[in-house]
């Protein structure tokens, strides 16, 4: 999230390269969006992949999973592999694969709509309306995927020997059947909407300022031309991970005690605690009185720094690659 905030921030206007022979701009506009979408999806999926791990960890830390909570990141790190092998470590990462990718899509293409919308109907502009913009986008995208993330992260929290479910399939049937039909699947919906808002807001703030200062004070030092317009400077590829960085690092320190509330949330009935937890000020309530702050509502926060660094450098380098690959610069 940190990453496509980072990157929406930035708010590039993609060109159409002039080709010469056959087809010209023409051929080189066609299917845009297409190759736009496999190109996002493909580093999104890139970038989850190599921080899978990290995110299966955090489900367990995050909902107090009885086989693991009484340890820490690292030790929860070496536990999975000698329990469930080290495949448990990816256990729900298929599911993530087949969300990351229409939520890749559908984020960039309704930050660009609503950019225009927002500027157009509202007369709103500079950085507020990327900040609303990126926003929406977010949370459109979430209510658009959230049944995937639900099911993944009941797949992530299953331990080998206590499985609930099969697959992602089986997880669908069993979920509609068994938690009210299609609602089931947005259990935890709304703390999610609640601290995307935020976290969207903070980090495309936060990007966007580190961005300005940077290039005003130090230009040469931080700055590079533009590849595809001299005129106009960019943040050098290592500056813009570390600002992306310290942006995510910051939105997630604000929004995490939602995020802590929405897995426990869609977890649901995989809990012994889920009668108290039906509501997201309910749930909220029961983590801080079992667990207070540091140990409930910011369990697992610091695996969270631990994956930004990672996940950004992978998901910047990859989409730079398609981008170049689908000639979409």
């Amino acid at each position: 999230m940190a990453a496509a905030a980072a990157l929406a921030a930035a708010d590039p206007q993609p060109t159409v390269p002039q080709a010469a022979g056959a087809g010209g701009p023409t051929a080189r506009r066609d299917f845009y969006w297409l190759r736009s979408f496999l190109a996002g999806g493909i580093a999104g999926c890139c970038a989850k992949t190599t921080v899978a791990p990290l995110d299966r960890v955090k489900v367990l830390l995050q909902a107090h999973n009885h086989h693991y909570k009484h340890l820490g990141v690292f030790s929860t790190l070496r536990a999975v592999p000698q329990k469930e092998g080290y495949l448990g470590l990816y256990k729900g990462n298929g599911a993530m694969m087949i969300r990351i990718f229409p939520y890749g899509a559908i984020q960039f293409m309704a930050f660009e709509h609503y950019k225009t919308f927002i500027t157009t109907k509202l007369g709103v502009s500079g950085h507020v309306h990327r900040l609303m913009a990126g926003s929406m986008a977010g949370m459109t995208a979430v209510i658009c995927t959230y049944p995937l993330d639900m099911v993944r992260v009941r797949l992530a929290f299953q331990v080998k020997g206590e499985h609930t479910y099969t697959g992602i399939i089986h997880a669908f049937k069993t979920i509609y059947a068994k938690e009210g039909g299609f609602l089931g699947f947005y259990r935890g919906l709304m703390p999610t909407i609640l601290g995307m808002a935020p976290y969207a807001g903070v980090s495309f703030f936060t990007f966007g300022t580190l961005k300005s200062v940077g290039l005003s004070y130090a230009p040469t030092l931080l700055g590079r031309p533009s590849s595809d317009n001299p005129n106009v400077l960019v943040l050098k590829t290592h500056i813009n991970l570390l600002c992306g960085g310290i942006a995510g690092a910051i939105a997630q320190t604000i929004s995490y005690p939602f995020d802590v509330t929405r897995r426990r949330m869609q977890l649901g009935t995989v809990l012994p605690e889920f009668e108290k937890c039906l509501t997201m000020r309910e749930t909220m309530k029961y983590v801080y009185g079992q667990h207070g702050i540091r140990k409930g509502l910011y369990r697992g926060l610091s695996l969270n720094y631990i994956r930004c660094i990672p996940s950004q450098a992978v998901a910047f380098t990859t989409y730079e690659l398609m981008k170049q690959f689908f000639h979409l610069n």
